[in-house]
């Protein structure tokens, strides 16, 4: 098989731009882009030092994800 799978890391606070990047890959790509949204962030090593990103993401936050790719247009996420 050929073709191109994405796969976003959804972080806290939206600070993947997750709404941006799914209009972008539905309108430069094509909507039929095959795109995973993955929830496993968790804060590592020095991620203490930032707190916008010394916590995992919410439930609403990746809610929030899905739905972005829905409103983009995208038909093939997960």
């Amino acid at each position: 098989m050929r073709g191109l799978l994405v796969r976003h890391l959804v972080l806290p606070e939206d600070l993947a731009g997750t709404k941006e990047l799914m209009e972008l890959i539905s309108r430069e790509i094509s909507p039929h882009t095959c795109v995973n949204i993955m929830a496993q962030y968790r804060p590592a090593y020095q991620a203490s030092r930032y707190p916008r990103i010394n916590r995992p993401i919410t439930r609403e936050e990746y809610r929030a994800a899905v739905e972005a790719a829905r409103q983009a247009g995208l038909c093939r996420f997960a």
